[in-house]
């Protein structure tokens, strides 16, 4: 897997985890840098398959990667990484 942004989240945008969550986390994550003022300091994008269907839906946090997660997760994992910034 190729080497990550310090400030960066990676969403998989494989049908698998797209189809089980990653639709929604999307929107979850964009509405959260948003409203943290964090949309110009932190890169989010999406990537192809990640190959780990089974685990999805699959996120890279700063290079880090969280399974199965569910959208209520989403801003605990941010405050994580991003609630210094």
């Amino acid at each position: 897997m190729a080497q990550h942004s310090a400030d960066e989240i990676v969403i998989c945008m494989g049908s698998s985890c797209f189809s089980r969550g990653n639709k929604h986390n999307l929107s979850v994550i964009k509405n959260y840098l948003r409203e943290k003022g964090l949309d110009q300091k932190i890169v989010f994008k999406g990537s192809h398959c990640f190959g780990e269907c089974e685990h999805g839906p699959v996120l890279l946090i700063r290079g880090e990667k969280y399974t199965h997660v569910l959208s209520n997760q989403v801003a605990e994992y941010m405050d994580q990484h991003f609630g210094d910034l």
